[in-house]
Order: structure tokens, then C-alpha cells, then sequence
């Protein structure tokens, strides 16, 4: 797997930088505490919902997906590609379907996973109101993610609507109407500000229509380029002001915005809000360890977190248990065993501390209106 993952195109002080520095990250992420005892009553609910599952594709089969000449060409694209389980040659013959194809099965083959949100993604509106594919880095439009999750019935409609759109609301009634079961926004990569009050339309339809608003929190280093000052969670205040549900991804975990750590902010936030949440997708990258461990024992995000996982990024070496001094040594080895990303990512995290919990949290506030 990590032979395969690292192609040629991968520069090798990348290959190297990532295997050499893996064990002395994720060790001084997690030495705050000390190893976690397992215990019986630490059960893994049955069919867990995935709510941040990304997918992509390079525009074959007539999908619209859109990838930029920078992204093709960045060390990035060949992991990625590696990590969904296509090649760019499957993907011209067959289609950006394939991609789809991929997660669905490989989600099946999963203990404990049983459905997961694959999450379209818009890109940045430039001054005509039209796509500006001279900024935009990855676009997955929602007619393709539609189209796939009608096809799979294991896979869930993420619809993406940057709100500088001139018809953005309209595309969220549509995208409502075609079974999508949140929106996903990362400003700092679609180029807007959540505190824009031009966006308030938006976000009362958003309320109208019962879509929660996952919006990336903390920095961003999966594209060449970002804001990272829109990633700050306070810039979410507000569509929950409005009554907007919102899922800050990542907890906000090691961003730092005015002096402060974003997930501090993010706690504050909790206090005020109840319609805020949170999601621990790629909390098992090896620069983030720490921050489930902080997360699940912050009483402000007490039955606040959601499960998400960031598939792809957990089929990469950034995600093993070996990086953790928290999993005992003998649970290292029996999560190593599991071949399925899914319940690999979903024993880690329960060995760091997600309680059954957080596993179940989007069938007890999510799934009824998603119809899961």
C-alpha cells in the first residue's frame, strides 16, 4: 500500500518527510496523556454514517468534474488518485464514475460504516458571477454527486453552493429537491467570507429547506493554495445566529486566529450556540492526534461531535495507528489487521477516546431529516 501510494511522480524528500517524521509527530501530539486503558463498555455502534467523504474526478465521462492544470501537476494529484483507488488511465476509459464506484464498494466491505456523504465542491465565483476556473483548483458540481449517491444506495447527496452565486439559493432548492443532505462549504478555498451579511437569503434557506452548513474550521494544506483566515470559526457566527445548523469540520484543530487556538474558539462558540457542532474527520492525521484526545474530553463539545472521516486522506500514510503512543501496543496490531480504511479510522478514533456517542450522532440529530 505505501509503495503504491508513493508513485514516481512523488518527490522523494516528500516520501521521505512523511515516513521519517511520522512517528515523532504523532508521538508529541499524544504524549499529553498516557496510554488509554480499553474497555468493554467502549462498543461501536452499528451503521455509522460518514458525513465528510470527499470525492472527485477529472471530467471524463462527462461528470463536469473539473481539476486545474496546477493541481495535475502538483505531488498532491497522484496520491489522491492512488488513495480513491483509480488511475488517471481508468478513469479516461471508464469515467469519473469509477471513483464512486470505488467508495461504495469499499464503504460495503466496512464492519462498521454503513453509509457515507460523498461531498460535490464548488469553486471560486468570479466578478460575472460564472466559475473562475482560472482560481478554482477542484470543482465536483452537484449534479455529478447527485447522480452517483442516486446510484449507490450506500452513498449520500453533500451538495457545495459557494454563495457569491447569483442563483446560489436557488441551486440550494435544487440541490434540496435531489436528496442532499447537507451543504459543504471551505471558504478558504472558494474565496468568501461566512460573516459577508449579503449571505443572509442564503442562509434563511438554508434554514427553510433543513440543510446543515459543514463548513471547514482551522487551515487547509490539501490544495496549493488558501486563505487561512477563513477558516476561523468565528466567521460562522452568522449563519448560527440565523438558526443555521452548522458542522465546523476538524474542530478547528490547529488553527490560531488573533493569538488564540481555533478550537478554543470553537468551545466559546458551543457555549452559545446549540445549533453548532462538530466534526472529527482527519483527526487521525498524524499532525492531528492531539486534538480528538483534546476534543472528546472538552466539556463544551459534550454531545456536540460528529463522526466524519476526510476519505480519502485516511487511505494515506498521514493515518496509522503506529503514530499514536495512546493506542496500547496490542491494539496497534489488531487495527494494522483491518484492511478497510473505514474501520481502521473508526478504531483508531475509538482507542483515542470518540465515545459510541459520537459514532451515532448523525442518526440522532441528522438522520431523520436525511432520511437515514
Amino acid at each position: 500500500m505505501m509503495n503504491e501510494l508513493f508513485a514516481k511522480p512523488v518527490p522523494a524528500t516528500i516520501k521521505r518527510k512523511l515516513l521519517l517524521s511520522g512517528l515523532l509527530l504523532g508521538a508529541l501530539n499524544s504524549m499529553d496523556q498516557p496510554a488509554r486503558a480499553l474497555s468493554v463498555l467502549d462498543a461501536i455502534p452499528a451503521g455509522i454514517v460518514d458525513m465528510h467523504c470527499h470525492i472527485a474526478g477529472i471530467g471524463a465521462g462527462g461528470s463536469g468534474c473539473f481539476i486545474s492544470p496546477r493541481m495535475r501537476h502538483n505531488w498532491r494529484f497522484n496520491i489522491y488518485l492512488h488513495s480513491f483507488g483509480v488511475s488517471r488511465r481508468e478513469l479516461e476509459r471508464q469515467g469519473d464514475h469509477l471513483v464512486a464506484d470505488h467508495i461504495s464498494a469499499s464503504l460495503a466491505g466496512s464492519q462498521f460504516v454503513s453509509h457515507a456523504v460523498i461531498l460535490a465542491m464548488d469553486g471560486v465565483i468570479g466578478p460575472d458571477g460564472q466559475l473562475d476556473t482560472n482560481l478554482t483548483e477542484v470543482y465536483v458540481p452537484n449534479e455529478f454527486v447527485a447522480a452517483m449517491a442516486a446510484q449507490h444506495t450506500n452513498l449520500l447527496f453533500g451538495a457545495s453552493v459557494n454563495p457569491l452565486r447569483p442563483d446560489a439559493v436557488e441551486r440550494l432548492t435544487w440541490a434540496k429537491a435531489h436528496g442532499a443532505v447537507l451543504v459543504k462549504w471551505l471558504p478558504s478555498i472558494m474565496e468568501f467570507d461566512p460573516s459577508d451579511p449579503r449571505f443572509i437569503p442564503f442562509y434563511n434557506k438554508l434554514v427553510e429547506l433543513n440543510l446543515p452548513l459543514l463548513s471547514h474550521t482551522g487551515p487547509e494544506h490539501s490544495f496549493s493554495k488558501a486563505d487561512a483566515a477563513l477558516g476561523d470559526p468565528e466567521k460562522l457566527r452568522l449563519p448560527l445566529s440565523l438558526g443555521v445548523t452548522v458542522i465546523a469540520a476538524h474542530v478547528a484543530a490547529s488553527g490560531k486566529y488573533h493569538g488564540e487556538r481555533g478550537a478554543d474558539r470553537l468551545a466559546r462558540m458551543m457555549r452559545e450556540y446549540p445549533n453548532l457542532y462538530a466534526d472529527i474527520s482527519a483527526l487521525t492525521l498524524v499532525n492531528n492526534l492531539g486534538y480528538l484526545h483534546r476534543a472528546v474530553h472538552r466539556p463544551e463539545f459534550a454531545g456536540r461531535l460528529v463522526y466524519g472521516s476526510d476519505f480519502p486522506l485516511i487511505r494515506t500514510p498521514l493515518v496509522s495507528p503506529w503514530y499514536s503512543v495512546r493506542i496500547p501496543f496490542r491494539e496497534k496490531f489488531a487495527i494494522a489487521r483491518h484492511r478497510n480504511p473505514w474501520d481502521r479510522d473508526v478504531l483508531m478514533k475509538r482507542d483515542l477516546g470518540a465515545s459510541p456517542e459520537i459514532f451515532g450522532q448523525w442518526g440522532q440529530r441528522f438522520g431523520a431529516a436525511a432520511g437515514t
